[in-house]
């Protein structure tokens, strides 16, 4: 008969060989301060500060700086996409609503939208799967990637010689 103890035991077991597996294959926790990413210039009056790029599921975080009046073209995504707004407000050209400090946004992909912002903004997206910038007719002008957000750090770092912070890398 298996008793509790018995149950309990082979969980503990079970627990320490999952830790072991964990600690070798495992990336080691990250860390990102203010300071170890740096404002990239992406379009004018809009700068993005990378967090993280992971290459394994094409996604990327940023948290997205539109200075006032400034918008960020008419695009739409491939995947969905989460925001958190941190400061200011935003709103897309659209739709309705705007986006204030304290806002979740969460975004279907398919949708084509115009981000502006009237006094300025930072807020913190999570990207999943590339975006493509539109014309007009609906063309795509430029897809942005996980390996496009890349690209744009580590060319801003190596053009104003600031060392690349490996920990952005999943």
């Amino acid at each position: 008969m298996i008793t509790s103890d018995d149950i309990v035991k082979q969980y503990v077991a079970t627990e320490a060989r999952v830790d072991l597996k964990r600690d070798k294959y495992a990336l080691e926790e990250g860390y990102i301060s203010e300071q170890s990413s740096p404002w990239v210039p992406f379009v004018p009056n809009v700068f993005i500060k990378h967090l993280t790029f992971d290459v394994r599921s094409s996604s990327a975080a940023n948290v997205l700086w539109v200075q006032e009046g400034g918008t960020l073209g008419r695009h739409r995504h491939r995947g969905p996409v989460s925001g958190y707004v941190i400061e200011g407000s935003w709103r897309y050209l659209e739709y309705d609503w705007v986006g204030r400090p304290g806002d979740f946004i969460r975004e279907s992909p398919g949708r084509s939208h115009t981000l502006y912002s009237e006094q300025g903004m930072k807020t913190m997206f999570w990207l999943n799967g590339p975006l493509e910038f539109l014309d007009e007719e609906d063309r795509v002008m430029e897809t942005v990637d996980v390996f496009w957000f890349i690209d744009h750090y580590e060319s801003y770092c190596e053009q104003n010689g600031l060392e690349i912070n490996k920990s952005l890398y999943l």
